[in-house]
């Protein structure tokens, strides 16, 4: 063949710095030595969950890509970002705690005198790459710089709507600590983080910052940033207690029976803050839809309602086959059902639990029409089990 050449055996195409890098040395030794970590990558709570897209590749297809459910995956208007939220945060919490939903499962907690920024994303793509990969549906409410100091940065997990290069780049110019599960400072390290200002966490270990102690706790989902996914970084769910309050994050999970074991260790919490976002029957062990997110908050909170639950990791990403507001609006009727408080802020809009919370359907002026309600027959309580909404009716298509 004209002009064709053996490729020289040495040339390496230039791995992207949004990949992070892979764990060695002492982390890895660490890794080796923990107790979820079996067969050369971490376990699942619960046994194996399926982290690919499971049923027919050709249904999924056609639900993806069809033209109405496209439409409908995306808002028909302007997300309404709060207006004022620097001047709010000016002004410290009268109860000790309040929380600001930044998007998507970005959340700033203010507790008992501390600051701590929860998955922090403000990079306009979550993605390895600038020019593709789902796109941000309405800004960052603040700019991450005008934020002010944060005692404390905790990441989830390694996935990029959770751990966003520029945002930790960003950070890493700051005096800030980072939390991370076991595994994660490979990749804050390589970006510039130094390795004296990370808690590197195995699920059920704690450490104190300032005057509050954060625990690694379990959840049901799975890690990786390049394109060999070695399974070697860990993924958690978050306590953070002060003095007088506790707050916990879900970052990404499945539902599990380990919300209970979570609660009877930690909790009761005054707020929870529930992922409810990117569900799909086509990958039910590491996605909660509303309604088992409902059900995760009751189960942290003792078996009944209690605290308040902010629900996360919607509104910002099309990441899913259900209709944009889907979220939103079956996690509130969930949480009426179940006689649960529910704060529904539009993003950047802070709230203390203890005092009022918002509560109006924003999303609905925006949003295109939904093709089903909610529709779960009966009451979504502690220890009744029943049809879950995504599995009714997948995005409300069928």
């Amino acid at each position: 063949m004209a002009g064709f050449r053996i490729p020289n055996p040495g040339f390496r195409v230039p791995r992207p710095a949004a990949f992070g890098v892979d764990p060695s040395g002492e982390r890895m030794a660490r890794i080796r030595r923990s107790p979820h970590f079996r067969d050369g990558v971490f376990q699942n709570p619960g046994g194996t969950a399926r982290t690919r897209p499971s049923g027919s590749a050709g249904e999924f297809a056609r639900i993806y890509f069809d033209k109405q459910a496209r439409l409908n995956r995306a808002p028909r208007g302007t997300v309404p970002v709060h207006a004022t939220t620097l001047a709010d945060l000016a002004r410290p919490p009268a109860t000790g705690l309040r929380l600001t939903w930044m998007g998507h499962s970005s959340v700033l907690a203010e507790i008992d005198g501390q600051r701590v920024l929860f998955d922090p994303v403000w990079g306009e793509r979550c993605s390895p790459f600038p020019f593709a990969g789902p796109k941000r549906l309405h800004p960052a409410p603040v700019p991450l710089a005008a934020l002010g100091p944060v005692d404390v940065v905790v990441i989830s997990h390694d996935h990029y709507d959770h751990l966003d290069l520029p945002t930790i780049k960003a950070l890493a110019g700051t005096d800030t600590v980072f939390a991370v599960p076991l595994g994660v400072g490979a990749h804050l390290e390589h970006w510039g983080v130094p390795a004296a200002r990370l808690r590197e966490l195995d699920w059920h270990e704690s450490t104190r910052i300032g005057g509050l102690t954060l625990t690694a706790t379990p959840a049901r989902h799975f890690c990786g940033r390049g394109l060999r996914n070695t399974q070697h970084t860990l993924w958690a769910s978050w306590v953070v207690a002060g003095e007088r309050h506790r707050v916990y994050h879900s970052g990404d999970t499945g539902y599990f029976e380990g919300f209970k074991d979570i609660g009877a260790a930690h909790g009761p919490f005054d707020a929870t803050m529930i992922q409810i976002g990117a569900y799909s029957e086509f990958w039910p062990d590491i996605h909660m839809t509303p309604e088992e997110g409902v059900r995760a908050h009751l189960d942290l909170q003792g078996g009944g309602p209690g605290g308040v639950l902010l629900p996360i990791h919607w509104g910002t990403f099309n990441l899913a086959p259900h209709p944009w507001a889907e979220p939103g609006e079956w996690t509130k009727d969930a949480a009426e059902e179940a006689g649960q408080a529910v704060a529904l802020p539009r993003p950047g809009e802070p709230f203390e639990p203890a005092g009022k919370l918002p509560v109006d359907p924003w999303w609905r002026a925006v949003a295109h029409p939904m093709a089903h309600p909610w529709r779960r027959p009966g009451a979504v309580s502690a220890g009744k089990e029943g049809p879950v909404p995504g599995d009714l009716d997948l995005a409300g298509e069928r």
